[in-house]
């Protein structure tokens, strides 16, 4: 019995570890990064180093701190890092970024006990706390050369009215203000590709999350239901955050509930809400909904009693 390990969860019967399914994520965010970088120059790539770095040096400090075994090279801290990073304008000011890292780790995941028993998506943590403490810094855009005329003082949530069909291929290759991690649609889906085919995440959650924010789109009498999931973080966060193994349900029919869930309260805040965005807000609230949803989906033991 001395042999046996109780761990945290996720439990997942898998030849993957947890640093191997780490490298695949952070793979699968490289062409974002190379697209921001492109897009945006070089302050793009600097803010997604910074941010990792803070991320594993917070981490590293608090175990070592506190004597507990140094996790970091798990690699999940550097992906928090880099999702933080992508949820910023090129022009957030370093030392701003550094405060939501901080926060992200330390608060979000190391308070409740490190990877796999955070409540929530550090990362979301990190831009919640962006979006009340820093909101000027985090709404400012720079802007491409030869981007969307409308957008000359807002992303394009704002502006959908302005915006026809023939800005789709502006908003798919990202040439508009917004953050680093969001405007490049056509990069965020190759890396979602990539994940799926390594089969790092499954499909439900970002199908049902996206299919259901166009249909509730639709309904709610949103401009353009179609862009509008070009628009803002929703592919960033339906492929990337909402699939996070330890916020999000273990099983098939949860993971549909899930993604139905984020998508419905995206499209709600989107259309009758005051924030443009509504990504960051539903995957939270659904997050806290994780374990009643596990609750109710959970296979029942075979003579098991109640």
């Amino acid at each position: 019995m001395s042999n046996l390990i109780v761990g945290v969860s996720p439990h997942i019967r898998s030849k993957n570890s947890t640093q191997r399914i780490m490298l695949d994520v952070i793979i699968a965010l490289c062409p974002a990064l190379i697209a921001s970088v492109v897009i945006y120059g070089f302050r793009a790539l600097l803010l997604t180093v910074i941010s990792a770095a803070v991320c594993v040096c917070s981490e590293w400090v608090w175990e070592k701190g506190f004597k507990k075994p140094v996790t970091i090279l798990d690699l999940s801290a550097v992906v928090t890092g880099i999702l933080i990073a992508y949820n910023v304008p090129v022009g957030m000011p370093i030392w701003q970024l550094i405060v939501a890292d901080v926060f992200a780790i330390i608060v979000v995941k190391m308070l409740f006990g490190g990877l796999g028993c955070n409540f929530m998506n550090p990362a979301l943590g990190g831009r919640i706390l962006m979006m009340f403490s820093f909101t000027s810094s985090i709404t400012t855009y720079t802007y491409p050369a030869n981007g969307i005329d409308a957008l000359s003082s807002a992303t394009p949530l704002a502006v959908q009215p302005e915006l026809g069909w023939n800005s789709f291929m502006t908003l798919f290759l990202g040439n508009h203000g917004g953050v680093l991690g969001e405007t490049c649609i056509l990069a965020l889906l190759i890396g979602a590709a990539y994940l799926l085919i390594r089969r790092v995440i499954k499909p439900w959650i970002p199908l049902c999350y996206l299919g259901t924010l166009l249909v509730c789109s639709w309904a709610f009498g949103a401009e353009n239901p179609v862009l509008s999931l070009f628009m803002g973080g929703a592919v960033l966060g339906a492929f990337f955050m909402a699939t996070d193994y330890v916020t999000s349900p273990v099983t098939n029919k949860g993971k549909i509930i899930f993604g139905v869930g984020c998508g419905l309260i995206t499209a709600a805040i989107r259309v009758f809400g005051n924030y443009a965005e509504g990504v960051t807000f539903s995957i939270i609230i659904m997050n806290l909904l994780v374990p009643y949803i596990d609750d109710l989906t959970l296979t029942k033991p075979m003579g098991g009693t109640k």
